[in-house]
């Protein structure tokens, strides 16, 4: 018996976080029904079975909220900026409420990780969703623990969080290798042109990082320092030297003003700084590394793929 998937629509919703998902199952479907195994019957709901029109005009023809108590496999909430309405409409989260007990599971994607989290199923959890909502995910529900870099998560036994927009593709392709193994994925994924799991996470699409400025003058004096020449040593006593306060004050001041200490704010400004420089010049890694104060590429590369998921040149090799 095939798996029935739900893919949720509501004004304003974003195309691809239902339209990559869907394009997954299906392409699945056609794979399973190729080797003599049950599939996906995948539909599109809406609350009172309207079409769904989407935040770039496509409109999706869509049917009715089924029985939430009746068989499903699979719920999908996608996100888009009609996320806020959706979220408000209390017939819409009654039904996500009703249906996932009964569902195998339920997916987020990009910001429809607020549906999930409206509906109650992420309270105690870490979750995902696309790295510029991810702040305000955060401080909307504490009770979730909100990481803003993994392409997906299994938040829980049932529910699945992904980032934004192309990550429920990388997600819909993760739960077809659950459910009918790594060479249905693997086939689909070629079929889409894709990896069937992307390297890295998705900090490395955000954008850069913006760096909050201290409210004192001498704080704010060392921040530009190191912004203006990140290839220079910028050691504790050195900046604690031109605030005019011991290293240790100095340390205590910054971390509390900037948020994180020096040396991760030194860290962070390099990267920022190579991550630039990989995209826009054709120099060598090891003449960046050098020249954005990490001495050489191993440690230029250590740095990158801790903070970002992937190594300087594949970031290369994707954004240049």
């Amino acid at each position: 018996m095939a798996r029935q998937v739900l893919i949720l629509g509501f004004e304003g919703v974003q195309a691809l976080d239902m339209i990559g998902p869907f394009d997954v199952f299906t392409g699945a479907s056609l794979y399973a029904r190729s080797v003599g195994v049950d599939g996906y019957d995948v539909r599109v709901v809406s609350v009172r079975g309207e079409p769904v029109s989407t935040g770039t005009g496509l409109t999706l023809v869509a049917e009715s909220l089924p029985d939430p108590s009746g068989p499903v496999d699979t719920v999908v909430l996608p996100g888009g900026h009609g996320t806020e309405a959706a979220r408000k409409d209390a017939d819409l989260v009654d039904w996500i409420v009703a249906v996932a007990p009964h569902a195998r599971r339920v997916v987020s994607v990009c910001s429809g990780a607020v549906l999930a989290a409206q509906a109650g199923l992420l309270d105690g959890c870490v979750a995902t969703t696309h790295w510029a909502f991810a702040p305000q995910l955060a401080s909307e529900f504490p009770a979730i623990t909100v990481d803003p870099d993994p392409i997906f998560v299994r938040s829980s036994e049932r529910v699945w969080t992904a980032a934004g927009v192309t990550a429920g593709i990388d997600l819909a392709l993760a739960l077809v290798e659950d459910d009918l193994g790594t060479d249905a994925a693997q086939t689909v994924a070629r079929h889409l042109v894709m990896y069937l799991r992307r390297p890295g996470g998705q900090t490395q699409f955000a954008a850069p990082v913006w760096m909050p400025r201290a409210r004192r003058t001498p704080i704010r004096d060392a921040q530009e320092a190191i912004e203006a020449a990140p290839g220079d040593a910028h050691s504790i006593a050195e900046l604690a030297r031109r605030a005019a306060m011991s290293p240790r004050h100095f340390t205590r001041v910054f971390t509390d003003e900037v948020g994180e200490a020096p040396g991760a704010y030194v860290e962070r400004v390099r990267v920022e700084a190579a991550r630039r420089q990989l995209e826009e010049s054709d120099d060598p890694v090891a003449v960046i590394a050098a020249r954005c104060g990490f001495g050489t590429a191993e440690t230029l590369r250590r740095n990158f793929v801790r903070r970002l998921g992937v190594s300087p040149d594949r970031y290369r090799k994707t954004f240049a």
